[in-house]
């Protein structure tokens, strides 16, 4: 008991000591793997050692090698900070120790999970009636959410695929934007309907699906159908055309799939409703939690409009299963049993911002984004390729690619914050994304600073 409380004492007086100074900290790391390695590695004690004394040479070890991605100058990939509230729920996941697959043996995971479901679907514009899954993140809730199309679009072709496999089933056409993400791709590979086999159709500038182009694709299919559209483009911010997507689908028997891993929170927001027009006439939706509803890690949500279908790709059964009568088992929802209590945190954070502070936060991190695009255009050469319609800046500098490459790795070495490349169109570009509860107008001039610092201009 007393080694256990000396270990508690000692993490949170070190991760309180981390937050603190998170916002002053050089956001990208100050040594490698192999260097942290060399200083957690070594011979293992054969008789073990006091957990207190453990968690100090952890956190002494694993320093140097730790990214500010929680601090507020974090702009690379679409990485959200962890809100009090959702940190402070999620060391009670961890104390509680829950396995969260079933009521049985935990009524409180699996309450805490309804009602933060409950919540999310309201906020999202969602189908108070779908079906809500936590999984780890829009990887899981991508494989969840088409799993449940590939049940479904077999099963209408009298194809039992849970029972009887691929082999000898009717072939899936999937239909996606020429801009998809590839956790989409990767998701269809690991369902077997392959990575590589989806047909791509022209996206705009933006990278918005062509509606005409979808539907001259569609008419082209015969046989069991499902598209995937997209709530926020991973670089520019954009929304697919949810209105005529659904129409086409509804007119062609598709299932209409929308990856949402955080555009979907743009319709919690009045500003920012309109991009998700229609997108509740989906069949199913993947969205994060961690990124911009801001809870720790392993937090996403596979949302399905018809409960059965959901049910019918991942339930579970066997013997030693304790079913309790008229009760929600997670399990049922997600691929996996043994879990942690995921939708802890989210419900957390939903109780803590409320409505209001869910449409601030998604407010406050636009505002940002067009901050930070009016300060780059200011530097010599540099040019704001995408709209800024929600959290994404894509720019451009002067140099060509090696040069705007160059450009990446001078503002993570500065450490005043981190952004990272990407290819837009060919070339290589520059990618800034606001997601972070904590980041403020300051943080955004600071940066921008920064990066012309970086550029020399």
């Amino acid at each position: 008991m007393e080694e256990r409380k000396r270990a508690l004492s000692a993490a949170a007086a070190h991760a309180a000591r981390f937050l603190d100074e998170v916002g002053e900290r050089p956001v990208a790391a100050a040594a490698n793997a192999p260097e942290i390695r060399a200083a957690l590695g070594g011979t293992l004690s054969e008789h073990g050692e006091d957990p207190a004394a453990v968690i100090d040479a952890l956190v002494a070890g694993a320093d140097a090698g730790i990214v500010a991605s929680a601090g507020p100058r974090h702009f690379g990939f679409v990485i959200g900070g962890a809100l009090p509230a959702a940190l402070a729920a999620d060391w009670l996941v961890s104390a509680w120790d829950q396995c969260a697959g079933f009521h049985s043996l935990s009524p409180a995971a699996a309450a805490i999970e309804e009602v933060a479901a409950e919540w999310s679907l309201e906020l999202m514009g969602l189908p108070a009636g779908a079906s809500v899954g936590f999984v780890t993140g829009g990887q899981g809730a991508n494989t969840t959410c088409l799993a449940a199309a590939r049940h479904a679009v077999l099963a209408r072709a009298g194809w039992d695929v849970e029972r009887d496999g691929l082999t000898g089933a009717p072939r899936i056409n999937v239909v996606c934007g020429d801009l998809a993400h590839v956790t989409v791709y990767r998701a269809l590979r690991l369902l077997g309907l392959g990575g590589e086999t989806p047909i791509r159709v022209r996206a705009d500038a933006q990278g918005r699906i062509d509606p005409a182009a979808l539907e001259s694709a569609l008419a082209e299919l015969a046989g069991p159908t499902v598209v995937c559209a997209q709530a926020g483009n991973v670089a520019t911010g954009a929304f697919d055309p949810f209105e005529p997507i659904a129409d086409a689908c509804a007119a062609r028997g598709a299932w209409m799939h929308v990856d949402g891993a955080f555009g979907l929170w743009a319709a919690a927001a009045p500003s920012t409703r309109a991009l998700v027009t229609g997108v509740e006439r989906a069949d199913s939706w993947a969205v994060d939690a961690h990124k911009w509803l801001n809870v720790p890690y392993d937090s996403a949500m596979a949302i399905v409009a018809d409960p059965d279908t959901h049910r019918a790709a991942m339930s579970m059964t066997a013997s030693y299963l304790v079913v309790d009568a008229g009760q929600r088992d997670p399990a049922n929802y997600v691929p996996e049993s043994s879990r942690r209590a995921r939708a802890v945190p989210v419900y957390a954070a939903l109780r803590s911002l409320g409505r209001s502070g869910v449409a601030d936060l998604v407010e406050r991190n636009c505002a940002h984004a067009r901050r930070m695009a009016a300060r780059l255009v200011e530097i010599p050469g540099a040019a704001v390729l995408n709209d800024v319609v929600l959290n994404q800046v894509l720019v451009r500098f002067g140099g060509g690619d090696d040069a705007n490459r160059a450009a990446v790795t001078a503002v993570q070495r500065d450490g005043t914050c981190w952004l990272g490349g990407a290819q837009w169109a060919g070339e290589a570009v520059v990618r800034v994304s606001f997601s972070n509860w904590a980041t403020t107008d300051e943080d955004v001039d600071r940066a921008a600073a920064a990066i012309a610092a970086a550029l020399g201009a």
